[in-house]
């Protein structure tokens, strides 16, 4: 990747939170642009900031990291949520996907793992750790919504709209005055929750159930 990556950090531990920043600070291509404790601080720092990633803790004072991950999906949906943490709890973790993240990461991972993991997120890859993955599958298989297009945003259904009429992402935000970095982030949510591989599936998707 040529251009860096930009990584803000978001943990209430200064210790942790000042590791994590010194091991992304020896990966070339990562850049860390900002540090928060909380997520009012984390939110903040998104909106001033526009980083590629942010680095996120689920367990934090005041909003969560769950909360707080939901809070900057919506107002930066450009930026992509990884979480790192200690909790393994299911439940914690499904609504962390759902709240907006890429990819949910056990703490203790090494720097290496952690940076391909932010690299594999940038590229639009969903991570689990691995020790939490086939658990996490066979929840997502149960719980399949009967019908994926109730799961989409109303801008998610309009970008699906433009795609099943074949604009490209470019095309599609100069139509409806969004960023084409943007319109690729809600791309790669619409892929997911309709549970296609590629735009073309997409595009036959909004074809056979073109939304109102």
């Amino acid at each position: 990747m040529s251009d860096s990556i930009s990584v803000l950090v978001v943990d209430d531990h200064p210790l942790f939170r000042q590791g994590v920043v010194h091991s992304l600070g020896t990966v070339p291509d990562l850049t860390v642009v900002g540090e928060a404790a909380n997520g009012e601080g984390a939110l903040k720092l998104t909106r001033e900031l526009l980083p590629d990633v942010v680095l996120l803790d689920i367990s934090m004072p005041g909003w969560d990291g769950l909360v707080t991950a939901e809070k900057i999906a919506t107002a930066c949906p450009a930026s992509v949520i990884v979480m790192l943490t200690v909790s393994e709890d299911k439940d914690k973790l499904l609504a962390a996907f759902k709240a907006g993240a890429r990819a949910y990461v056990l703490k203790g991972v090494a720097a290496e793992e952690l940076a391909n993991v932010i690299r594999a997120a940038m590229r639009g890859d969903v991570y689990v750790s691995p020790s939490l993955a086939a658990e996490m599958l066979v929840t997502l298989t149960r719980g399949r919504a009967p019908d994926a297009l109730q799961e989409l945003t109303e801008r998610e259904s309009e970008i699906l709209r433009l795609i099943g009429d074949g604009l490209t992402n470019r095309e599609i935000g100069a139509r409806i005055f969004l960023s084409e970095k943007t319109i690729k982030h809600h791309v790669t949510n619409i892929l997911q929750k309709l549970q296609v591989r590629s735009r073309v599936e997409a595009a036959l998707f909004a074809a056979r159930h073109r939304p109102t």
